[in-house]
């Protein structure tokens, strides 16, 4: 699976009753042919994506897209890959939150 395909398919992925309560707005930032901008909006029990960064996000993730791919294959740790540089989030505690839910660990 592609980045892109990853997050376009993140609305039929993620369990609806796992967002209860939850809301959030993340911007991707993700370089390469598999790559692109996206916005990942979780509120109102549901995830929705645009193309674009859109609206102001509560985390910014940057990536390319050969590290998400190694990522959501379970071939790169999140922190590791965090500390090395590979993923840049600009609010963790953020992404934390989310990060199981959205598939992203």
């Amino acid at each position: 699976m592609t980045a892109k395909e990853f997050i376009l398919n993140l609305p039929n992925r993620v369990n609806p009753a796992a967002l209860t309560d939850l809301d959030s707005n993340f911007h991707f930032d993700i370089s390469g042919p598999n790559g692109g901008q996206f916005t990942v909006v979780v509120g109102g029990g549901e995830v929705n994506v645009e193309s674009g960064l859109i609206g102001d996000p509560k985390c910014t993730v940057s990536v390319s897209d050969a590290n998400l791919e190694a990522l959501i294959s379970g071939k790169l740790n999140p922190m590791m890959a965090m500390m090395m540089g590979k993923i840049k989030v600009s609010n963790t505690t953020e992404m934390m939150k989310y990060a199981k839910i959205l598939g992203l660990l």
